[in-house]
């Protein structure tokens, strides 16, 4: 595409995306992997990310909703693909019909999951979920043979086949804590039960990024890629992405609207939390909470601004935040960066992570739709350019006008279904 100057925007590196992929798969060599693609693949696209994740080699896509499944079918996904939050009155049949994997994690979903086979005309493929120790979504230990005993019988009727038996980790994310040990005796029990049961699931999956990286006792058949999959380490104390081969694949930047100059004890953005310390250069960066950039950055949030680290200089607004140059001059029009790999020294999200004292997943999830994406290497494999060659602009609309995503193996073939 022509490129043309923006507001703002997020460029995702889909050669990057594919590498990581690549050394993901290198990393749980004995399973299969799944691209977990929900919230929008982390903020950087469902589409494009799943159609470079296949390309790559990713056998599974994972969402958490039905809808973001189903809106992957409709992008042109057939391969394997499950979701997981389900709640009563969903979209049960239409995920049977469209071989959606669906999770199920008590007796009033897998009601509705035959409800929606028999409704289909087809069998429902289901994963059980078991809560070894998160509390969250799963059932309980007490409820599981009487779920287990259920299944079994809908798979006698023909109305389901259970696909899978799956959980969770609480804190695979902290490396040595006591839960992870307990949690991995918990589902080694509740799936031997099951298979005890006669259930003979194709997948068992309890790994998520984090254990991947640092569990290999976890993989089992499956392993669900989150946030590793875009470059970001799931936390600092499993390690930072370059300890696994990975890179971010997000650079946010923005076009610096307005430069000028103020005296000192100038008072800067609502509330004049920030007074100028004397006179000096402002630069008024076009994106603000309503873009995602967290308010709670007032005064702390990194950005790259004319060769040098600046920190957002009083609130961050809906619309807009100002940092001050010092002595330094800066252009309208050039670039100002929020986060990206950092190999241009520029912050990483997991410096606006530590900045705002959140997580880094919650950083780059949160840039909104009013930040176009923008696509480099989107070229399907092989053959695509690496992420040295000079990249080619692409908008997601592009994307999808020229297939959409494909399952594993079959780059660019995939229609709708």
């Amino acid at each position: 595409m022509n490129e043309t100057p923006m507001r703002a925007r997020a460029t995702v590196d889909l050669a990057v995306l594919r590498a990581n992929v690549r050394a993901l798969r290198a990393r749980a060599r004995r399973a299969e992997l799944m691209t977990v693609v929900k919230a929008d693949a982390y903020g950087h696209g469902a589409v494009p990310c799943a159609r470079a994740a296949r390309q790559a080699g990713a056998s599974w896509l994972g969402t958490a909703t039905p809808q973001e499944a189903i809106a992957l079918r409709a992008a042109g996904d057939t391969g394997r693909l499950m979701c997981w939050l389900w709640t009563p009155g969903g979209p049960w049949r239409e995920a049977v019909e469209a071989d959606i994997d669906v999770s199920v994690s008590g007796m009033w979903a897998l009601r509705e999951a035959v409800a929606g086979a028999r409704a289909a005309g087809r069998a429902a493929r289901v994963q059980l979920k078991a809560d070894t120790g998160l509390g969250r979504n799963g059932c309980q230990p007490h409820d599981w043979a009487d779920l287990v005993a259920a299944a079994r019988r809908a798979e006698a009727d023909g109305t389901i086949r259970v696909t899978g038996v799956w959980s969770h980790f609480a804190c695979a994310d902290e490396p040595g804590h006591p839960s992870i040990a307990a949690q991995l005796t918990a589902y080694r029990q509740m799936l031997a039960h099951a298979e005890a049961a006669g259930i003979a699931p194709e997948v068992r999956h309890i790994a998520n990024s984090p254990a991947l990286l640092t569990l290999p006792d976890a993989h089992f058949d499956l392993v669900r890629a989150g946030i590793a999959t875009y470059g970001v380490s799931p936390s600092p104390e499993v390690g930072v992405s370059a300890d696994f081969g990975l890179r971010p694949a997000m650079t946010l930047s923005a076009s610096i609207a307005l430069v000028k100059r103020v005296p000192g004890g100038h008072g800067v953005s609502y509330g004049h939390h920030y007074h100028t310390p004397g006179d000096t250069t402002l630069a008024l960066v076009p994106v603000g909470y309503a873009d995602g950039v967290p308010r709670a950055a007032s005064d702390t949030g990194p950005v790259l601004v004319a060769g040098k680290w600046r920190t957002v200089a009083g609130r961050v607004a809906m619309d807009q935040f100002v940092v001050d140059l010092g002595g330094d001059r800066a252009t309208v029009g050039e670039e100002a960066v929020l986060f990206g790999p950092g190999d241009r020294g520029e912050p990483t999200a997991e410096d606006w992570a530590q900045a705002v004292g959140t997580i880094a997943y919650e950083i780059v999830t949160r840039i909104g739709q009013r930040v176009p994406r923008v696509y480099l290497h989107a070229d399907s494999e092989p053959g695509a350019p690496s992420p040295t060659e000079p990249a080619t602009l692409t908008t997601e609309a592009e994307i999808a006008r020229t297939g959409g995503v494909s399952p594993a193996g079959n780059a660019g073939a995939g229609t709708p279904t």
